[in-house]
């Protein structure tokens, strides 16, 4: 223990299993069941060897990793294995699959993802992980835990790695979105929306881009209001906020245009007009993209010093233990973080 793994040039990827009473156990088992893309890294699995075998019973799948105890691993196990379980049940103890938002499951989930900071941060249990991958999350549970002071994933990745601008990124195979704001009531988006915020989401989305291959994304910044405010007429967040944002964005030589409709731009840029686009709430960034490709699109959190991706979707506990989840986000949020550029 202590000593750092090593394994070629393939990253080292650690995926917590999110709250055991929803679909992350599933989609990860089906994800990882796929040999080629457990060949594009090593994965170490922070979660319940008991609840990952029941996903893989209930969708009829070989378990087909390495199983050990969080204090009995010593590293040698990523010589002959691409996927480690490292299992709680023989750590923490056993924790149930309850199919909703508990205080258990929320406590339980929330550990799993400040264990996976410690692997990329300072290299915990003698991992060094080079990537996150989050399995969903209960906010409701989160809650219940008392933990309900970070909104999401995104607050708890940025107070852990201490970093003060992170952004929301959504990255599909026609679609690139990042908010300016995340979890912000929808009456309360105007009060918390101000240039330096639309800012960050336009310079942290490039950073984005670039990260999967973008060098020179197109941007085009959606405005907060119906036909972006139309001249002043139906609100003044466009030319009080957003437009200076853009200046400067354009001032520090970026390719940047807008405020857009928002119920326009989104089709420009499936039409290929742009790489990204610039939403200014929850909402009116993820319609489009669930819409579009729900089951390929990955969430990436632009601005760690890590590489964190997530699946587009919840926790969906009404469908859990049935078998039935599509894995195709998982899996791409498993494939992103293997290749995103870092640093």
């Amino acid at each position: 223990m202590g000593q750092e793994v090593v394994k070629g040039n393939r990253p080292v990827i650690a995926v917590t299993m999110g709250d055991p009473g929803g679909i992350g156990p599933e989609v990860i088992v089906r994800a990882l069941a796929d040999r080629g893309l457990r060949r594009t890294a090593r994965f170490v699995v922070l979660g319940s060897e008991s609840v990952l075998q029941d996903a893989a019973l209930c969708q009829r799948i070989e378990p087909y990793w390495w199983t050990v105890a969080m204090d009995g691993w010593s590293g040698a196990e990523f010589s002959v294995q691409d996927v480690v379980v490292m299992d709680t049940d023989r750590g923490w103890g056993p924790i149930g699959s309850a199919r909703e938002a508990t205080k258990a499951g929320g406590m339980y989930s929330f550990r799993l993802v400040d264990l996976a900071v410690s692997m990329a941060r300072e290299g915990a249990l003698g991992v060094k992980a080079d990537a996150i991958v989050t399995g969903p999350i209960s906010k409701e549970a989160w809650s219940l835990a008392g933990k309900g002071k970070f909104a999401g994933h995104t607050e708890l990745l940025a107070s852990r790695f201490g970093v003060k601008r992170v952004a929301m990124m959504f990255v599909g195979p026609r679609l690139r979105v990042v908010l300016a704001t995340v979890h912000v009531p929808l009456m309360d988006v105007r009060n918390v929306l101000t240039i330096g915020r639309v800012f960050d989401a336009i310079e942290l989305g490039v950073e984005g881009c670039r990260s999967v291959g973008i060098e020179r994304p197109r941007v085009a910044v959606c405005g907060l209001n119906p036909h972006a405010g139309e001249g002043g007429l139906l609100g003044d967040e466009e030319e009080r906020l957003i437009g200076p944002a853009i200046a400067h964005a354009v001032e520090a030589g970026m390719d940047v245009r807008g405020p857009f409709a928002a119920d326009t731009i989104f089709g420009a840029a499936v039409a290929g007009k742009f790489d990204l686009v610039v939403a200014m709430y929850h909402d009116q960034g993820l319609i489009p993209v669930k819409l579009i490709a729900r089951d390929e699109t990955v969430n990436m959190t632009v601005g760690l010093p890590v590489v964190r991706t997530s699946p587009d979707h919840g926790t969906a506990f009404d469908i859990a233990g049935k078998g039935v989840a599509d894995a195709g986000s998982m899996a791409a949020a498993l494939r992103l973080a293997g290749a995103a550029r870092r640093g």
